[in-house]
């Protein structure tokens, strides 16, 4: 497990904090698309620039990139050995969404694009909401798609706070173990 993704079903899943731990514990860099996709005040980078800085990342020989960016998931899966997703419930996206933006009010987050401070608006939830189960089952195919892509390929999917701790406290015992 070298090249790993982080993707979930929306925002507020939870990826940039899972990664960030995830990269702690593995001692991996880790890459948050946020942050390459926005410029400062919100501004989408070009496209190819966007898409040139993950062509550079994924050549090295490891890296975890969160986020799920549709566009330039090709890039990412083409070099990954793992997708780890996570899908915890509406309820709890919407939640974590609010409560992140309360948290972070008039501040940009380390996972974000400089000078991009925390907001949250009608627009941003609605979409959550609505696309929400259709994401859901997008990412779904996806996985299995990247499974079929080759036997070094694994996807660990959690779907609950339990299952995210266990995990890496897993992570943790299988490295004191060595």
């Amino acid at each position: 497990m070298n090249r790993i993704m982080v993707l979930g079903v929306s925002a507020g899943v939870g990826k940039s904090t899972f990664a960030r731990e995830l990269g702690e514990r593995l001692d991996i860099d880790v890459v948050h698309l946020d942050a390459l996709h926005w410029k400062p005040n919100w501004v989408e980078a070009p496209r190819k620039e966007f898409e040139s800085a993950q062509k550079e990342i994924v050549t090295r020989d490891q890296w975890i990139i969160e986020g799920n960016y549709s566009n330039t998931y090709d890039i990412r899966a083409g070099e990954a050995d793992t997708i780890i997703y996570l899908e915890l419930p509406l309820v709890v996206c919407l939640y974590r969404v609010t409560k992140r933006w309360l948290l972070h009010i008039g501040k940009t987050r380390p996972d974000m694009g400089e000078g991009c401070k925390e907001k949250l608006g009608y627009t941003f939830l609605k979409f959550i909401c609505i696309t929400y189960h259709s994401r859901k089952k997008k990412m779904k195919e996806r996985l299995q798609s990247f499974l079929e892509t080759g036997n070094d390929r694994n996807v660990i999917i959690l779907k609950n706070k339990k299952a995210i701790k266990t995990y890496l406290d897993t992570l943790n015992s299988m490295q004191a173990s060595e």
